[in-house]
């Protein structure tokens, strides 16, 4: 029998709702990284050039962040919080085992940019429908436990692809493969649609305001910025890696998954944090993380692997806390717009920002390493000013 609405739903509800949702995540994301570890070499087996794989990745990642504007928006509008998570979830999971069936890489190309437009159209939504059950929990608890879980599967993922080549498959088997986490994600997720109809009500009336989005989120939306464009891709780190010589191209791969696993330590230790001292836990983490740059560009093997860890942290903060706090400073009717604004403005600093370390690496090293690390120690004073939205 289906949850009915109730604006004092049980915090164990509340809880099992987050804990579905994240199964469903998990195996969605597992989806995804374990095709996003082949798509490079995948798109040139399909006579892609290299030009072509750096403009498909990089184009399916502005859309994924762009569109969530859009979404975001659409979603506050229409209040079809479920339809449009549904969507995107389902074209997500259809498009990663067609790209079995691609016979070109323009085909598989499109695929894979389908993939990212499914994760930006679900994301206000379904992060909306999260944060009414993590203001019963903890906002920082519940988006912790979450992000804990989706990069479980983005662990899991990769390792299935790898066994598939390791075993003598293709690209096309792993792909294939991928369709029996997608089929579950979709059971999963009509379950949480079924007995979990109204998550609204976990939030009850108690946080109706109608006066918008306040002023304090978009100085909030500052220090994101700063930190999103002073983040580099694991894509630069690996390539320097590479180029340098100073990780063996068969650790690589290790090296991230060692950051992925921090990554789900760190969301669920500082999303507690986050619920006990709010905004200055994101002060402390920038602090934390900015010296990944310089240890991952400028130090030996041993003090690479320590600035992968700390780039881990702040991953990992950034994945749960600043998703927290967009639940505390946004009201729930304008919520889903609020994640729209904070998705479009982290992805638009985080291109921005990659792209000025992309050039920088080329003309001076040690100018990469200062322009990081300035931003995001740029970023603790605003964290420290901004107050909780009660």
């Amino acid at each position: 029998m289906a949850i009915g609405l109730n604006a004092h739903l049980s915090k164990r509800t509340a809880f099992s709702f987050i804990i579905v949702m994240g199964i469903v995540s998990l195996l969605v994301d597992l989806v995804y990284e374990g095709a996003r570890s082949i798509t490079g070499p995948y798109l040139s087996m399909l006579g892609a050039s290299a030009a072509v794989v750096g403009f498909v990745a990089g184009f399916g990642e502005l859309a994924g962040y762009g569109l969530r504007y859009v979404s975001g928006v659409l979603s506050d509008r229409t209040k079809q919080y479920w339809l449009i998570t549904i969507a995107g979830y389902s074209m997500s999971v259809i498009a990663v085992p067609l790209l079995a069936l691609a016979g070109s890489w323009e085909l598989a190309a499109v695929l894979i940019v389908t993939e990212r437009a499914g994760k930006a159209i679900r994301t206000p939504a379904k992060d909306t429908m999260l944060s009414h059950a993590t203001s019963v929990v903890g906002h920082g608890r519940g988006f912790g436990i979450h992000e804990a879980m989706d990069q479980t599967g983005a662990l899991i993922g990769p390792m299935i692809i790898a066994v598939v080549l390791f075993l003598g498959g293709s690209y096309q088997a792993g792909f294939a493969l991928m369709v029996i986490p997608a089929i579950m994600a979709l059971v999963v997720l009509l379950y949480a649609r079924h007995y979990y109809p109204n998550p609204r009500g976990f939030e009850g009336s108690r946080e109706i305001r109608t006066e918008g989005i306040p002023r304090s989120f978009w100085f909030y939306l500052m220090a994101v910025a700063l930190v999103a464009a002073a983040f580099a891709d694991f894509a630069l780190m690996s390539f320097h890696f590479e180029k340098t010589g100073l990780v063996d191209m068969v650790y690589i791969p290790i090296f991230y998954a060692v950051a992925m696993g921090v990554d789900a330590i760190a969301a669920l230790a500082f999303g507690r944090l986050y619920d006990k001292i709010g905004l200055p836990v994101l002060a402390m983490v920038s602090m934390i993380s900015a010296f990944f740059a310089p240890l991952v560009f400028l130090g030996d093997i041993y003090m690479a692997l320590i600035g992968t860890v700390l780039w881990g942290v702040g991953m990992g903060a950034q994945e749960s806390v600043m998703r927290a706090a967009v639940a505390e400073l946004v009201p729930p009717d304008k919520r889903s717009t609020g994640y729209g604004i904070f998705n479009l403005g982290y992805g638009v600093f985080w291109f921005i920002g990659s792209a000025i370390m992309g050039v920088l690496y080329d003309v001076s090293i040690v100018a990469l390493v200062a322009f990081s690390f300035a931003l995001q120690v740029a970023s603790v004073p605003i964290f420290l000013r901004l107050k909780r939205s009660k």
